[in-house]
């Protein structure tokens, strides 16, 4: 490791610790030295001067926080001597232009899509079975139970037990040594190689706790939600159940979908259960039209499509304080590579952009998209502090633990995903990608709620850093796991798919994550790598009631 510590910007009075830093450590910053007076945890930070009650903490050069107790230089900055704090913000100082990277590389590079109707173009083909209320969520899964293995779906591990090859040599007599030398595990790719329908990449259930009670609004934006997954360019077609009686009707769901997609044109089978004879006939009837469903799904292959027609949520979970500087930016830097190859990309988690504020108001290329960022952040905020938990509250114990101590901090280093290109476009919740460049979009902090949200307005691949590991995933977007720092990827291997914690081990650059990171992107584009979070069956789906979620 070339360096033990770092100053992010050249504004801070904090330094970030790349090590464990014993007491004592000695410290050279600008042109004097000074000595840790204790021990300063990797990923943890210390101070470079003498601060007393009331002074900033400066980190990325933004406001992270505020002195409670004198800190000594080289004392470490904890939630016992810093409390959040994040700067003030206003509109009308928007920028015009944008300095984009070198792109020449990648201007004639196509990835491998499934194209669509309405122009936009696929890295995968699912078909979904969705419920509109949670009414049909054993119906769903009774369903599920019914395809997925005999179709060749059933992929939760990196493995299956193919226990009816025993049955059926056993039904013709094999002796006892045949059974024992015979292949019964089947992988992953095993499964895939023999499924009915191998245009199509998965059968996609939506289960959910909504539809129905609640408020009117809940089911509303339910349905914006699920039109948004339907017209989704991973999205071939889809099974629909009602039960008939809810709140979330589907005449809602129609019209969002109409609202999104004029000439909408996809397979769509509405089934609602109190029009049927029975359960049985239901769930009979569901099936034999899904499977209808499949086999025009499967009529749809992949073909070469420019790098401009992906959609890249920018996503982050389980955050560390090697987060903000290597995952994080090298995403962004991967970012601003398919900004300027006309791509889009999307960031999302406004509880996570508190004390950044100006910066992205200042990056919005219009005045309108200035004021609605103010305005849903601002909005946002006020509906926390109204039910006492401000985004102050926001950090888990495990960021605080791993050194993201007050909420700025951690959206100081979040903001990062987001690169350096102008925000082309500002989204509500739901609400659909229609611009290429940098968009933002409202969706709370939880990693769950936020991926469903990012994937519900149309990513069609979720870049997701890291640092302390999850397994979260998502039906329909591809979800690629990226780790901050070396351990987490060599501990968490089978979920971890990239890792650029090399950075903080200084044999790479943000920029050569990067563009190693654009590179592997499109081979998940292409389906000529698939994310562990795919492989394994994690697909959460948790969709917002636009209650306060940090």
């Amino acid at each position: 490791m070339s360096k033990k510590y770092i100053q992010l910007h050249p504004e801070d009075n904090v330094l970030a610790a790349l090590a464990d830093l014993p007491e004592g450590t000695l410290v050279h910053h600008e042109d004097y030295d000074f000595k840790l007076v204790g021990t300063t945890r990797a990923k943890h930070k210390f101070a470079v001067n003498d601060l007393a009650v009331g002074d900033e903490i400066l980190m990325y050069g933004a406001l992270v926080g505020k002195a409670v107790k004198p800190i000594v230089q080289g004392e470490t900055i904890t939630t016992e001597n810093v409390v959040h704090a994040s700067s003030e913000y206003a509109t009308g100082k928007q920028k015009s232009s944008w300095n984009a990277p070198d792109v020449s590389k990648w201007e004639s590079t196509t990835f491998n899509g499934y194209q669509r109707a309405d122009g936009k173009v696929g890295t995968a083909n699912h078909w979904l079975v969705i419920p509109l209320v949670f009414c049909e969520n054993r119906n769903v899964d009774v369903i599920k139970s019914a395809l997925l293995k005999s179709l060749g779906y059933h992929t939760e591990h990196d493995f299956v037990v193919d226990t009816e090859t025993l049955v059926r040599q056993y039904e013709k007599g094999a002796s006892q040594e045949e059974l024992l030398s015979s292949e019964i595990i089947r992988t992953s790719e095993d499964i895939k190689r023999n499924r009915t329908f191998p245009n199509v990449d998965g059968i996609k259930f939506l289960n959910h706790d909504g539809g129905c009670g609640g408020i009117r609004q809940d089911s509303e934006t339910l349905c914006n939600l699920l039109a948004g997954y339907i017209t989704h360019p991973n999205t071939a077609g889809a099974t629909i159940l009602s039960l008939g009686c809810q709140n979330a009707q589907y005449k809602i769901l129609e019209e969002a979908i109409k609202k999104r997609d004029p000439n909408f044109s996809k397979p769509l089978h509405v089934l609602e259960q109190q029009q049927s004879k029975s359960e049985r006939h239901f769930i009979a009837d569901a099936v034999k039209r899904t499977f209808l469903g499949l086999i025009e799904a499967n009529k749809t292959q992949r073909k070469p499509a420019p790098l401009s027609h992906l959609v890249l949520g920018l996503e982050c979970g389980g955050s560390d304080g090697f987060s903000g500087i290597s995952a994080n930016p090298a995403l962004g830097y991967a970012s601003d590579l398919l900004v300027a190859l006309g791509a889009t990309t999307v960031l999302s988690e406004f509880p996570e952009l508190n004390g950044v504020e100006q910066e992205l108001i200042n990056r919005c290329d219009t005045e309108e998209n200035a004021e609605k960022f103010a305005n849903l952040m601002r909005a946002y905020s006020e509906r926390a502090v109204a039910v006492g938990s401000g985004f102050e509250n926001n950090p888990s114990p495990g960021n605080i633990k791993d050194g993201l101590i007050t909420d700025a901090m951690k959206s100081a280093g979040a903001a990062k995903k987001g690169g350096t290109s102008l925000v082309t476009d500002v989204l509500d919740y739901t609400e659909p990608v229609s611009k290429k460049g940098l968009n933002l979009l409202c969706t709370p902090g939880n990693d769950v709620e936020s991926t469903t949200g990012l994937a519900g307005s149309g990513c069609s691949i979720i870049c997701f850093t890291t640092g302390l590991g999850t397994p979260t995933g998502n039906p329909v977007a591809q979800v690629i796991k990226i780790s901050s720092n070396n351990s987490l990827s060599e501990r968490m291997k089978d979920l971890i798919d990239f890792n650029s914690g090399t950075i903080i081990t200084g044999e790479d650059t943000i920029e050569s994550k990067g563009e190693e990171l654009l590179e592997y992107i499109v081979k998940v584009a292409s389906g000529e790598v698939t994310p562990a979070a795919v492989r394994l069956g994690q697909e959460d789906f948790i969709p917002w009631k636009r209650g306060i979620s940090l």
